[in-house]
């Protein structure tokens, strides 16, 4: 994923660098485009306020790199997309337990969709719900709290005290901050650092999303 975000920027002679592209990962990628066009031309944005000051005169080129980088990401997740290991597993204990399991994603709805027809996890009831950036108006991701309640909204979870965010990106910890969730738990086994998202606040890290189980019987039961 962030090699395609970063070869489309680079088709377009976006300033930018793999590191940079990776710690703000989990975001709406037209408003990541428009975050780094906004960055490369001396603006003072940063991911703490990425939603909130968007420059509508970066849109048009941001649209064009955004249309690029869907093309490379469709053909990769058509045909290599593998589930991080023990989420299936996770996912059946959830349910087993009558816990609901929503899926959210900086991604536009064609990646989003072929990412799930390649996983097969809302076809085999793994996932009861997945949420994307256009799902919400005005498309305003991470972030923003907006897909945790569209997600609370369709699955009739009727308050955050009910919520577990789980995640690896900086996007993540703010998204479940913002919205108040009763956990805000971050993941080791991610490609990006604990020190990329692990200043930004959250309830507890686990190595990986197959503890997530025992964390939820321990603290959450």
């Amino acid at each position: 994923m962030r090699d395609c975000l970063y070869k489309a920027a680079a088709e377009f002679d976006l300033k930018t660098t793999p590191d940079e592209i990776l710690f703000n990962m989990g975001t709406n990628k037209i408003h990541l485009y428009q975050f780094l066009i906004a960055r490369s031309r001396g603006q003072d944005v940063t991911i703490g306020d990425f939603e909130k000051n968007i420059d509508p005169q970066t849109e048009e080129k941001a649209t064009r790199i955004f249309n690029r980088y869907s093309e490379m990401m469709i053909d990769h997740y058509r045909n290599e997309v593998h589930e991080v290991e023990g989420a299936t597993d996770t996912f059946r204990w959830c349910h087993e337990h009558g816990i609901k399991v929503a899926t959210d994603t900086g991604f536009h709805r064609d990646i989003t969709e072929a990412i799930m027809d390649r996983l097969g996890w809302i076809r085999d009831g793994l996932v009861d719900l997945s949420v994307d950036v256009e799902h919400i108006p005005s498309y305003r991701g991470r972030p923003a709290p907006f897909m945790i309640y569209y997600a609370m909204t369709h699955l009739d979870v009727q308050s955050v005290h009910e919520v577990i965010k789980v995640g690896n990106t900086p996007a993540d910890m703010l998204e479940g901050y913002n919205a108040g969730c009763r956990g805000v738990v971050g993941v080791l086994s991610g490609p990006r650092p604990v020190e990329a998202w692990g200043t930004y606040w959250h309830t507890h890290v686990i190595p990986s999303v197959k503890d997530l189980p025992a964390l939820i019987e321990s603290q959450f039961s």
